[in-house]
């Protein structure tokens, strides 16, 4: 690690040269070809060898592949602006990727014992806690080391899911399937109620967004009490928690709302794609007793919140950290637009006037698109230095 007042020259090849670099690029070629590989496993029955149970290989890498790597490069980036201390880079954070990275190869590859591959994924979220720990206790910003409970919490719904793929325990997969989803989008309530107002301030001229101290005070204990509710399987508490949670989050992302936040692509996506975790809770509540299927609840979370979010929040990221100019072109415009008709085709699949596997491969698409536009665009600003000149 090194002091951020200390000078270092980057080179023309700066992947490693701070944690959002290889974890956004990574990330972002694996939403590709995860949802790619899925819609073939669902449209010809192939089943990958990844413990051959094709369902949970799917749920597991969007939540713990997909999912944590974007967590991972905006915590490994964040948390050095948060303590002015230098967080992982170079040789110490590619070590963390390699580590991401080999967890997703091996279970494509035949003859590896299916403990090695369990014990190889499940380093990479201790990884990640020492790589951000650090700073924070040398910086006594002990304020955010409320992320290594997180990343803890995360490891234990990786570990239960491999300890049923691998015969030691019955029924935890699923469990942890739960869990994984749900701390993200705790995570999502708690780095999109620091950042969302932040950048759409600093976005769209003369917008000032409400805080309401009461919401913001409640809604990451209501969240947090909606991760635990939903590993209890007792209905009317779940309903209850989460509706009341969608409740507080509707009235966050109203307080948030101005119309001119339209003029600003990177604005707009962010508080379009939050909408969907809203819009997640109150489906959630409503699956429990049947009146939608829990498969739209968890994408509305899942396509709309965290794909359109990590979308929006990456180029956001990729661009102020690299010194470039805060704006978007068509490209990423188009991102955007069918990252947000991807999501609207998955959450209202049952009432479209097409067969399921249609529009299901339609929204898959559309999502492997936006995600294809965000490669091209960004490949060469993620690998090359910043423009300004400075290590980062």
């Amino acid at each position: 690690m090194i002091q951020l007042q200390e000078r270092r020259e980057p080179s023309s090849f700066s992947l490693f040269n701070l944690g959002f670099r290889p974890f956004f690029l990574a990330g972002s070629i694996s939403a590709v070809i995860l949802i790619a590989l899925w819609l073939v496993i669902y449209s010809q029955g192939y089943q990958p060898h990844y413990y051959n149970i094709g369902v949970y290989w799917h749920a597991h890498e969007m939540i713990f592949g997909f999912s944590m790597a974007i967590i991972a490069g905006f915590l490994l980036t964040a948390v050095r602006t948060w303590t002015n201390v230098q967080t992982p880079f170079g040789w110490s954070l590619g070590i963390i990727f390699l580590a991401w990275l080999i967890a997703r190869i091996l279970p494509a590859i035949g003859a590896i014992p299916d403990t090695f591959i369990a014990i190889t994924d499940l380093l990479f979220i201790p990884l990640v806690a020492l790589g951000i720990g650090l700073p924070i206790v040398r910086s006594k910003n002990y304020r955010n080391l409320l992320f290594i409970p997180l990343l803890t919490a995360f490891f234990i719904a990786n570990l239960l899911m491999h300890l049923e793929l691998l015969g030691v325990t019955e029924g935890t997969a699923n469990l942890g399937i739960q869990l994984g989803l749900s701390l993200v989008i705790m995570v999502i309530t708690i780095i999109g109620g620091r950042v969302i107002p932040f950048f759409t301030e600093k976005g769209v001229s003369g917008v000032s967004c409400k805080r309401l101290p009461l919401i913001e005070k409640l809604i990451i204990p209501a969240t947090a009490l909606w991760v635990i509710s939903s590993l209890s399987g007792y209905t009317p508490a779940i309903a209850l928690i989460s509706a009341i949670t969608g409740i507080m989050s509707l009235i966050r992302t109203t307080s948030w709302f101005d119309t001119r936040i339209f003029k600003v692509p990177l604005v707009w996506i962010l508080q379009l794609s939050y909408a969907f975790i809203t819009v997640g809770f109150f489906l959630y509540a409503l699956s429990l007793y049947d009146l939608v299927s829990q498969s739209v609840a968890y994408h509305a979370f899942a396509a709309g919140g965290i794909g359109g979010l990590t979308l929006g929040m990456m180029a956001r990221v990729s661009l102020g950290h690299t010194g470039r100019k805060l704006a978007t072109g068509p490209m990423m415009i188009s991102a955007f637009i069918l990252m947000l008709i991807a999501a609207l085709i998955r959450v209202c699949i049952d009432l479209l006037p097409f067969a399921y596997p249609t529009s299901l491969h339609i929204s898959g698409a559309l999502w492997c698109i936006a995600w294809m536009l965000f490669i091209i665009k960004y490949t060469p600003i993620l690998i090359k230095p910043r423009i300004d000149g400075v290590y980062g």
